[in-house]
């Protein structure tokens, strides 16, 4: 879409966050007019925990209650937990980390229900997005499904998800450096459609967490640094809401990430390869990557492909293929990608392989 051209704002109704509002849960329920049988989707490790304790608060106030279990983000998952929710559901609610999240995002969307969503994890921006990723699609990238109407983000919840996962909310953040650097460039290349105030608030998102990065280094990260970092994910959510598009929160890093995904089969947390394709994207605009490298090593993200737990063929692979994993979305990247000779000497001079 061009410069001047129309498209469409979707935004959350309500976003709740703080300290026990799980607990408030049916008074915004029926403070919104949501009403009726409900599903609630949980997985199955400790989201589940939190899962039924929803239950029990919706029960206890009058709510009839379908739990369902979520064991993958793939489309067979997803179809499957489609065919198992009520005919009388009127209402999905996701409680968990990105795969519940975004299989309710997609069971919402097919059936055409209200949707609401409570993160227990702070592991990536998708909350506040009405895009989920689902595996097993043709291509790796995220989908339009639904913008959640209510959004409830407990931080004693969040606060207690493992530390690996909050930092992994942080690096996908990081990426907000580069996606906008990316969007502009497409903007100016190829006459995209570029909004300024998307892309400066997806830029504050990360630039408010990179400020603190003394919080997030210890071992114990507070609940202050929890709440800030859970609010700047909302709102780069809320940036792509505005954008109509994944483009002010993805760009180039992701589209690595992806790539890693292909080749090394899902090797690390989406937030920690989003983090390193940051450093290496910014290296590839001019930017200043070290400085986010450091940062990064302090808060204890990985930096390197050993860290990630993969090799430095599968890093290369992923940097040489990178621009096909969506190649509608013009990147730093260019159109034909990197040659492996080039992607080799991205990574070592960044210092993501030996």
């Amino acid at each position: 879409m061009v410069s001047g051209g129309t498209h469409i704002i979707e935004l959350p109704k309500r976003v709740v966050v703080g300290s026990g509002v799980i607990n408030e849960i049916p008074r915004y329920l029926r403070e919104l007019e949501l009403l009726g049988e409900v599903v609630v989707l949980t997985g199955p490790t400790a989201t589940k925990r939190w899962g039924r304790e929803i239950e029990t608060i919706l029960k206890d106030d009058g709510f009839e209650v379908q739990p369902l279990e979520v064991r993958s983000a793939s489309i067979d998952e997803a179809e499957r937990v489609l065919e198992e929710v009520g005919g009388g559901v009127r209402i999905v609610i996701g409680v968990g980390g990105g795969k519940v999240l975004d299989v309710a995002k997609y069971v919402a969307f097919k059936r055409g229900l209200e949707l609401v969503l409570v993160p227990t994890v702070p592991s990536h921006d998708g909350v506040a997005s009405p895009f989920a990723s689902i595996k097993g699609l043709q291509r790796p990238v995220s989908m339009r499904t639904k913008m959640p109407m209510l959004i409830v983000a407990d931080i004693d919840v969040m606060a207690s998800a493992p530390r690996r996962h909050i930092l992994a909310g942080y690096g996908d953040l990081l990426g907000k450096l580069t996606a906008v650097l990316d969007w502009r460039l497409a903007h100016k290349l190829r006459g995209e459609y570029y909004g300024e105030y998307a892309a400066s608030l997806a830029l504050m998102s990360a630039k408010h967490v990179m400020r603190m990065y003394e919080m997030f280094k210890a071992k114990n990260i507070p609940k202050e640094a929890i709440r800030n970092l859970v609010e700047a994910l909302i709102s780069s959510g809320v940036a792509m809401g505005i954008a109509g598009s994944t483009r002010p929160a993805s760009g180039s890093e992701h589209m690595f990430a992806h790539a890693l995904d292909l080749v090394a089969n899902y090797p690390a947390l989406h937030g920690e390869e989003v983090g390193i394709g940051t450093i290496m994207m910014l290296y590839l605009h001019g930017k200043n990557w070290k400085r986010v490298r450091k940062i990064m090593r302090e808060v204890g993200l990985p930096t390197t492909a050993r860290e990630l737990g993969v090799g430095d063929y599968q890093v290369i692979k992923a940097l040489t293929i990178a621009h096909t994993i969506r190649p509608e979305r013009y990147t730093i990247l260019g159109e034909k990608g990197l040659t492996w000779e080039a992607a080799e000497r991205l990574a070592r001079i960044t210092g993501v392989i030996d």
